[in-house]
């Protein structure tokens, strides 16, 4: 099993409406994220001292190749419908992965 972290900055004026997105996320896309063998998926909300909103995420991966199952989510047309409601509540840090919305994370500890 590995464990990813990752950080992007949520629109100030579209906080609310992220939030009640993941308040109700459709069934199909939860679904996804299980057969992409996703597990303990969570995302967390913070306005930092800079006074800008951002979002963290935690998940658990416990497949056998990571990138296969990230593109089938990727081609996933629930998924994509899910992500172009979505992305356009974030504002990704300009040091992201070319093609990121969410800028990963360095686990630096982890206690079992």
């Amino acid at each position: 099993m590995q464990r990813f972290g990752a950080v992007t900055q949520v629109r100030e004026d579209k906080a609310e409406q992220y939030k009640a997105l993941h308040r109700a996320v459709w069934p199909d896309v939860l679904q996804q994220i299980a057969n992409s063998n996703i597990y303990n998926y969570s995302i967390f909300l913070r306005r930092l001292p800079d006074g800008n909103l951002y979002l963290f995420s935690y998940f658990e991966y416990a497949g056998e190749d990571f990138d296969a199952d990230m593109k089938a989510m990727a081609a996933d047309p629930t998924t994509q419908e899910w992500w172009d409601v979505c992305v356009p509540c974030l504002k990704p840090l300009p040091d992201r992965a070319p093609g990121e919305v969410w800028a990963s994370m360095e686990e630096v500890f982890h206690a079992d």
